[in-house]
């Protein structure tokens, strides 16, 4: 296995997850209302996604990344929607006294919906390729075993953030009052639903 390709697959998954936007604030806020578990796997959603684009720009998968820019109009119409509506849920629920059962079709659904917004963001693939390239990693030269060890980097890296974020929100979730969770709640709703509204507009 080539390491170098494998680290540099790394910083780039870091260094796509690490900015806060929605899926950070989402991730943030399920975390402290649902568990650490929540918090992971709506992360391990997103790096999903990443691992997905890693894989359209690593592969060289021309085609589908032309598709992806060319109906970015669309993705973008339907991914703002999903986060006005994940915004207003938000800002609406009760913060749970408990942390819920990690198990059943809530982490799944944790899972789908960070994996869903993620893909339906179209830049992600423009800044995948922008990263390649810059790191000199833009071709693997058909290589497909070099390309794969590369996406396996990007996963690695993107879950790693995921990991480090839900578990460190964690560690503060007891001091959390139900008062200041709903407070998290209502932040929370209006930055996810701002986002929303930003990709509609834009």
């Amino acid at each position: 296995m080539d390491s170098s390709l494998f680290l540099r697959g790394l910083v780039i998954g870091l260094s796509i997850a690490a900015p806060v936007g929605p899926i950070g604030v989402l991730c943030i806020r399920r975390t402290l209302a649902q568990g650490r578990g929540y918090g992971l796997v709506s992360g391990l959603g997103a790096a999903t996604a990443d691992a997905v684009y890693g894989c359209v720009a690593g592969f060289g998968l021309t085609l589908i990344s032309s598709f992806l820019v060319n109906q970015q109009t669309w993705l973008r119409l339907v991914g703002g929607a999903f986060l006005c509506y994940l915004g207003v849920k938000t800002l609406l629920a009760k913060p749970a006294e408990d942390a819920a059962e990690a198990r059943g079709t809530g982490l799944l659904g944790a899972y789908g919906s960070t994996f869903f917004l993620t893909l339906t963001n179209p830049m992600t693939i423009l800044a995948f390729a922008a990263i390649f390239a810059g790191l000199g990693v833009a071709e693997t030269g058909g290589d497909y075993a070099s390309a794969a060890i590369l996406v396996l980097g990007v996963f690695a890296g993107s879950a790693l953030w995921w990991l480090l974020l839900s578990g460190g929100v964690s560690l503060f979730r007891s001091k959390f009052t139900p008062k200041a969770l709903v407070w998290v709640n209502r932040v929370s709703g209006l930055v996810v639903g701002g986002f929303g509204v930003f990709a509609l507009v834009s």
